[in-house]
């Protein structure tokens, strides 16, 4: 939901059609950049209907200059995704079915969650995955003020710091010490700071599952 998220599903929509299509081709879209202070302050104070309601319009307007998917680039805001998806006639693509349907074709049962902290401890993200038969492990608590802070104080404002990638690889680690047989990265910020190259743990980056996930559907 930052731009620097929105930049990059930006980039990986017009790559991805390019390199499957070929040519000069690229992807046609529309964007609803959101104001991110407005809606992070209406989370920090519980003020969800609001924050349905404002999604909801801009769904209905994406939807209303031609939108034939809708995606929401961000998890956290994934606990209105009911209330949006309510809100338009065209599919909505869950992000939490994405990544869990990733996991499940690697063979895992059990998967672990990096991502804010409201993600990691609100059911709306984890339960959504569970449903689908995985297991879902999220870091010790103690770990969640640092994620949230590499997120709010360092990503979302494009800054990639080589020691916060070595904390992050380190709770990777973690989760997988916990019984976790793969990581998501289940913040869409969080793939600018870890790669699969980091991290002997085979890692979900969701940012890319969902475009991939969203050009199958948008190219059939």
């Amino acid at each position: 939901m930052s731009w620097e998220s929105s930049l990059e599903y930006y980039k990986l929509l017009n790559l991805g059609v390019e390199q499957r299509l070929g040519g000069l081709h690229s992807a046609r879209t529309v964007m609803s950049s959101v104001e991110f202070h407005e809606l992070t302050e209406l989370q920090r104070a519980g003020r969800w209907d609001e924050v349905g309601t404002l999604l909801a319009d801009a769904a209905r307007g994406l939807e209303a200059a031609g939108a034939d998917l809708l995606l929401m680039c961000t998890t956290a805001f994934h606990t209105v995704a009911d209330q949006v998806e309510a809100a338009v006639s065209v599919p909505f693509l869950h992000l939490a079915d994405v990544v869990a349907q990733a996991c499940q074709a690697r063979g895992l049962s059990s998967v672990g969650l990096i991502g804010t902290s409201f993600a990691m401890q609100q059911p709306f993200f984890v339960d959504r995955i569970a449903s689908h038969g995985l297991r879902v492990v999220v870091p010790d608590e103690s770990r969640h003020d640092t994620i949230d802070r590499i997120i709010y104080d360092e990503l979302v404002h494009g800054k990639v710091v080589d020691t916060s990638r070595t904390t992050v690889v380190g709770v990777i680690d973690e989760l997988w010490d916990a019984g976790a047989q793969g990581v998501i990265l289940g913040c869409t910020e969080l793939e600018l700071l870890v790669k699969q190259a980091d991290s002997e743990v085979p890692v979900f980056p969701c940012t890319t599952l969902h475009v991939e996930a969203a050009l199958d559907r948008a190219l059939s």
